[in-house]
């Protein structure tokens, strides 16, 4: 059957043999590898410490961008304190955290920290459950922690105002669903036979086409291909987010699904993209690690010098990688305290050097680190 005789891949008659062009494909392996690789010798010679806090990163970026693809925003303080929490690394005061962030942390964690465990329907339906602790999705109420019935028609990705929708993908009726994931998770569970970054990339493409749950499908797809990845690299920690790369690249991410979920059972294309993506999120965690370590340098630097908790907090957050200018204003609303405080406790690390005046201007003054005394 050639893919001119059906709509979607799930109805051709050879579902699910994947066919893959291992020739094509073992270049794009190896660069990944190889990044993989360079990350995993430097993350060795940094100790336990950092590589918590660039795990931490990580995790954190992942929970966030994971949602966020969804069109879910997280508060980024909450997602961190969360996992700091779990992981028992100390960053000072923690953010109060909701059911919503408990529940995606939860799920992400699982599926990294044990990533050899099985992966079952009741593994599933607790990452679901996690996922949606009110039982709602927005104000629709979903079946939760359980498959979906299609009790209002058809699983179906579509997008545009009502009345000119698109449907982009249609998945497999529900009564297909038992049968379907059950040989996913056969499949899943079994001696792999595939190398580990393919393996990582089909389960990631199975589970989206299975579409299996009323909502949620995208994060748990996306925490499946974490699990395989993490089971290929052999380690319980993450150092590198590839669900913050599908965000950046997030409409080739969809466009790449559509075109492969209405293509042949030949899904090269979709793993060569799968691997591109995968390389700049290893080369991304590079740019994570070099953020951890100056922020490592910066406190070993200033260690003798006394800074009082407002001060502290501002800059771990400049260290951190504040978005926009900071201003008094900014520190003042940020800090809980008085302009006038703030523009002491500003003044006061001008006068040590560890401020300096940012470069622009505008109507108010912007401050940043002055890197220049750090060796």
């Amino acid at each position: 059957m050639n893919s001119g005789e059906y709509t979607y891949i799930w109805q051709a008659g050879d579902w699910p043999r994947w066919r893959v062009d291992l020739t094509e494909l073992a270049e794009p392996m190896a660069e990944v590898s190889r990044a993989q690789g360079l990350l995993a010798g430097r993350l060795a010679d940094v100790g336990m410490a950092l590589r918590d806090q660039a795990s931490l990163a990580a995790l954190t970026e992942d929970v966030l961008k994971t949602s966020e693809i969804e069109g879910e925003q997280l508060n980024v303080a909450s997602v961190r304190s969360s996992i700091a929490r779990r992981m028992g690394v100390d960053i000072g005061a923690l953010a109060p955290v909701d059911r919503h962030v408990e529940g995606v942390v939860e799920m992400v964690l699982d599926a990294t920290a044990n990533s050899q465990a099985p992966v079952t329907r009741e593994r599933l339906f607790g990452w679901h459950a996690a996922l949606f602790p009110t039982g709602y999705a927005g104000l629709s109420r979903i079946n939760v922690g359980a498959w979906r019935d299609d009790a209002s028609g058809p699983m179906q990705v579509i997008s545009g105002p009502i009345g000119r929708q698109r449907v982009h993908f249609e998945a497999p009726p529900a009564d297909r669903i038992e049968a379907e994931t059950r040989r996913f998770l056969d499949w899943i569970n079994s001696p792999p036979k595939e190398p580990p970054l393919i393996r990582a990339a089909l389960g990631h493409l199975w589970f989206v086409t299975l579409h299996p749950f009323d909502d949620g499908n995208g994060r748990v797809a996306r925490a499946i291909g974490d699990l395989l990845l993490a089971r290929a690299d052999g380690g319980t920690q993450r150092f590198y987010s590839l669900s913050a790369q599908i965000q950046r690249e997030r409409k080739a991410y969809y466009d790449i699904l559509e075109r492969t979920q209405k293509g042949s059972m030949d899904v090269t294309p979709w793993l060569a993209w799968f691997f591109d993506a995968l390389h700049r999120a290893v080369d991304q965690a590079q740019v994570t690690l070099d953020a951890v370590l100056a922020k490592a340098r910066f406190w070993r630097h200033w260690a003798t010098t006394p800074f009082n908790e407002r001060q502290v907090k501002l800059l771990n957050k400049l260290l951190d990688g504040f978005e926009g200018k900071l201003t008094s204003g900014k520190w003042a609303a940020i800090a809980k305290c008085s302009s006038d405080t703030a523009l002491r406790d500003i003044n006061d690390l001008l006068a040590r050097g560890v401020l300096r005046k940012a470069e622009g201007g505008g109507r108010s003054t912007g401050y940043e680190l002055d890197a220049s005394p750090l060796p």
